[in-house]
């Protein structure tokens, strides 16, 4: 079930191999409560509790892509949620910061992930500020949708980093990239619509 999922993404226009094997490499199931796992494997998003959803393969595909993720890169991801966004990142061997807004799937993730052998370093507050204390990062990964680019999440990456951020409106969003020449020049592509949760905090929703 899993390669054929994998099999989907890539034919739905996913064409980095590493980001593909690190799908087919997560047990996306062990996300899902027994009685709703045979879900685990269909290429759509899923309700998770406290108003978030476990993302589609897809969109988590095409974000990582979007990242151009390196060993050894230091990645800040926004929206912990059920944590499976970091466990892709880790499996492309990032060191993982992420930060979760909503205090139970915070405290929920943050004894699951490491029971599945996945370590990453787990926060719980406003991300939509970034993570100043940890900054630069070579990556920012937000998995929820903002009105705008918050400001800080551009100051908080290295130059040569990218932030991939999906922005509008809380029905859909076009996932933004930018990416940062220099101290003062940016490069900014917006790509297809997609639906998320919005980004709560002082620079979301709130």
């Amino acid at each position: 079930m899993r390669k054929q999922l994998v099999k989907e993404v890539a034919t739905k226009g996913i064409k980095s191999r590493a980001v593909l094997e690190a799908l087919g490499k997560v047990p996306r199931h062990f996300f899902f409560e027994k009685i709703f796992d045979v879900h685990a494997y269909e290429d759509k998003a899923f309700p998770i509790g406290e108003g978030q959803t476990i993302s589609q393969p897809y969109t988590v595909a095409f974000q990582t892509e979007l990242l151009q993720v390196k060993t050894g890169d230091k990645i800040l991801e926004i929206g912990t949620g059920s944590g499976y966004q970091a466990t892709i990142l880790l499996e492309l061997g990032a060191k993982v910061f992420t930060i979760e807004y909503q205090k139970k799937l915070f405290e929920k993730t943050i004894k699951f992930l490491p029971s599945m052998g996945y370590k990453a370093n787990f926060y719980q507050g406003d991300g939509s500020k970034g993570l100043p204390e940890k900054a630069p990062y070579d990556g920012i990964l937000v998995t929820a949708g903002a009105p705008t680019v918050p400001e800080a999440l551009v100051q908080q990456l290295k130059v040569g980093g990218r932030l991939v951020i999906p922005v509008g409106d809380n029905k859909k969003q076009q996932m933004i990239l930018i990416h940062k020449i220099s101290r003062t020049k940016l490069t900014k592509k917006a790509f297809d619509h997609f639906r998320f949760v919005p980004l709560l905090g002082e620079k979301g929703w709130k």
